[in-house]
C-alpha cells in the first residue's frame, strides 16, 4: 500500500476516533457549547497536560505545514487550519500527509 493512502486512512481514524467520543459528550451533557466542552477539558492535571501537549503540535504543526504547502503549491492547504480546530489534529495532519504525499507523487510524474 502507497504511503499516501496510509496517511488517508490516518486522518479517516483520526476523525473517527475523535469524533466518537466527543458525539458521546454531546450525548451525554446538557450543555454542548464550545465555552462548557472547552471548560470541561481543563477539570484536572492530565487534562490540562494533554491540552498543552496538543497545542504545541498544533502550533508546530501550523509553523512547519503552511510555509511546506506554499513551496509545494498544494491546493487548498489552507482548509486545514479551520479543520484542525473544527474536527482535530488527529485529522487534519494526516490529511495534509496524504495531500502532501499525492502532490509529491504528481510532480514527479510531470
Amino acid at each position: 500500500m502507497k504511503r499516501e493512502y496510509i496517511f488517508l486512512l490516518l486522518a479517516i481514524a483520526g476523525l473517527g476516533g475523535t469524533w466518537y467520543y466527543n458525539i458521546q459528550w454531546m450525548l451525554n451533557t446538557g450543555d454542548t457549547s464550545l465555552v462548557d466542552f472547552f471548560a470541561q477539558t481543563g477539570l484536572n492535571l492530565p487534562s490540562k497536560s494533554i491540552l498543552a501537549d496538543i497545542s504545541f503540535v498544533v502550533i508546530t504543526f501550523f509553523v512547519w505545514y503552511i510555509p511546506d504547502a506554499i513551496r509545494l503549491k498544494i491546493k487548498y492547504w489552507w482548509i486545514l487550519i479551520p479543520l484542525t480546530f473544527l474536527v482535530a489534529i488527529a485529522f487534519s495532519f494526516p490529511l495534509y500527509l496524504y495531500l502532501r504525499e499525492r502532490q509529491l507523487r504528481l510532480d514527479k510524474q510531470a
